[in-house]
């Protein structure tokens, strides 16, 4: 297999990072959900304040992956962490190792910033991703369920406390 290297992305790849994303939703069968622009990327990764990062996996210098993530925050640790929003690995580079190696990046740098956690989600019909998950040693928090408000939902709660 030729090179693999991990880095931070830069704003040039703000067109495969969105590119990416979007074939991401199509695989989740949620390519409805996936409005985001490459400005709406670009604004959140590099603008100030920045709200996610992403690293980019390459193959012999071709984009093969990315891993963007977000900053939380455990008050059980007292530590920040990290949330993996989103993984995608493009099928022709898959089964290489490629997502284990970012999230092995992605623990180093978590652990290199004092945090104690990574975190994601991951779709239960996703058995492939989920057995790279528990090779890894990931635990799943089958007692917690993930909620979430947006959209109509989000606006007529935000309305109600004003």
């Amino acid at each position: 297999m030729p090179h693999l290297s991990i880095r931070e992305a830069t704003p040039a790849d703000i067109p495969t990072i969105a590119r990416f994303v979007r074939a991401l939703a199509e695989f989740e069968k949620l390519a409805h959900e996936a409005v985001g622009t490459e400005p709406d990327f670009h604004a959140a990764i590099f603008g100030s304040p920045q709200r996610a990062g992403c690293l980019v996996a390459e193959v012999g210098g071709e984009p093969a992956a990315i891993a963007l993530y977000h900053w939380t925050f455990s008050t059980f640790l007292a530590k920040p962490g990290r949330w993996l929003e989103d993984l995608w690995v493009e099928p022709q580079f898959r089964r290489r190792g490629i997502a284990k190696a970012l999230f092995a990046r992605l623990a180093t740098d978590t652990l290199a910033e004092g945090g104690g956690r990574l975190a994601w989600n991951v779709l239960d019909w996703n058995t492939p991703a989920i057995a790279t998950y528990d090779a890894m040693g990931a635990q799943a928090l089958k007692e917690w369920i993930t909620r979430r408000l947006s959209g109509d939902a989000l606006k007529s709660l935000a309305v109600e406390a004003t």
